[in-house]
């Protein structure tokens, strides 16, 4: 590669780790991209000659098909462009540093990753007098962030039509357990600065939050032109509708990228019980303090969590919350391991229909 483009690449977030997979793995004719979007299986890679279309031959699509892991937004992919066009083939994806996941839509027990390579995830709220700045709505995101791998930065857009600031960031605090908190207006372009400060050349931020926050009016922001679709919100409950569809990686001028992630209202966790511990410090260190290591918090004896929330140290709410998601991230886990047990048995079903025929065609 010539230095232009490898400079285009590190902007990109190429360093030497992806450097040394893509080595591993490439053959001749192979370039490395970036999936900047996929629609139906057909992406769009930033690569340092530019954006090119690609696809996945038939044998990786099967593979993909059988376990859910297609490529997705933020990917670093091995591709082979195609003599004369502007396109080409996924050969191989390079190992994730990070990856943003939900359980898959229709019930079922499976991980969807919806992005890959983040390295700050700007949980947006709004200071509207809406309901996206609740403190157990930020908890909630906070793990599910903690278990991408990624850092978490809290954003309070639309400080713009909000009085007291500091009274909002006062509420939040004790729920947010240390996470950086900005608040900036997107529509008065105020506070930019210092979110661009997360994303500069070769790093990758993506925003987080419910309908309505102004996630899409950040982006446009702070990529510098009108990409992204925005909408207005309801007066009554201050929430608005989705108005972005899709992954989508962009460039910030002078910086490195954002990738804008739709909208969701309810979000099935895909957590582990390690990643609450990321979004409930103070309650976990509260916890090895207990006299007791199985303490439920409920009434046991020398219980430091309860003494924490009598004399207001720790908000009784918190604990709640905590207690929830851990039942939750429980619950998820134990049906993604039933799932994965019934998966087997339909894999050794196969083995033992295929080994009937193979008897039967031999006799």
């Amino acid at each position: 590669m010539s230095e232009n483009q490898t400079n285009i690449l590190q902007q990109l977030g190429w360093d030497a780790d992806f450097e040394r997979h893509f080595q591993s793995v490439a053959f001749t004719g192979c370039m490395p991209g970036r999936v900047a979007s996929d629609n139906r299986q057909l992406y769009q890679l930033f690569t340092g000659k530019g954006v090119l279309r690609a696809r996945l031959p038939g044998k990786l699509q099967r593979q993909a098909g059988e376990d859910g892991h297609y490529p997705v937004v933020g990917d670093w992919a091995a591709f082979i462009p195609a003599p004369g066009e502007e396109g080409g083939m996924i050969q191989s994806v390079l190992p994730r540093k990070t990856w943003f996941s939900r359980q898959a839509a229709g019930g079922k027990t499976i991980e969807q990753v919806v992005a890959a390579n983040i390295d700050t995830v700007f949980i947006v709220g709004a200071l509207d007098e809406g309901r996206s700045t609740n403190a157990r709505r930020f908890e909630r995101y906070l793990t599910l962030v903690w278990s991408s791998g990624a850092n978490p930065v809290i954003v309070l857009n639309k400080s713009d039509l909000c009085s007291d600031i500091e009274d909002y960031i006062r509420r939040i605090e004790p729920a947010v357990a240390g996470v950086p908190v900005h608040a900036v207006s997107a529509m008065q372009r105020a506070g930019l600065d210092t979110l661009q400060f997360y994303i500069p050349p070769g790093k990758t931020a993506a925003l987080l939050g419910p309908s309505g926050v102004g996630k899409s009016a950040l982006i446009n922001a702070l990529i510098g032109e009108e990409r992204q679709a925005t909408g207005a919100v309801r007066d009554r409950d201050r929430t608005g509708k989705h108005t972005t569809s899709a992954r989508e990686l962009l460039l910030v001028p002078g910086g490195g990228v954002v990738i804008d992630t739709p909208g969701m209202r309810e979000i099935q966790m895909w957590a582990g019980e390690a990643d609450l511990a990321g979004a409930f410090e103070d309650i976990v260190a509260l916890a090895r303090e207990c006299q007791f290591k199985d303490c439920k918090h409920t009434g046991e004896p020398g219980c430091a969590v309860k003494a924490a929330i009598e004399t207001g140290a720790l908000d009784a709410g918190r604990l709640e919350s905590f207690e929830k998601l851990q039942r939750e991230v429980r619950f998820h886990t134990a049906r993604q391991r039933g799932n994965e047990r019934q998966l087997e048995r339909e894999r050794w079903k196969k083995v033992s229909q295929w080994q009937k025929r193979y008897r039967r065609d031999e006799q």
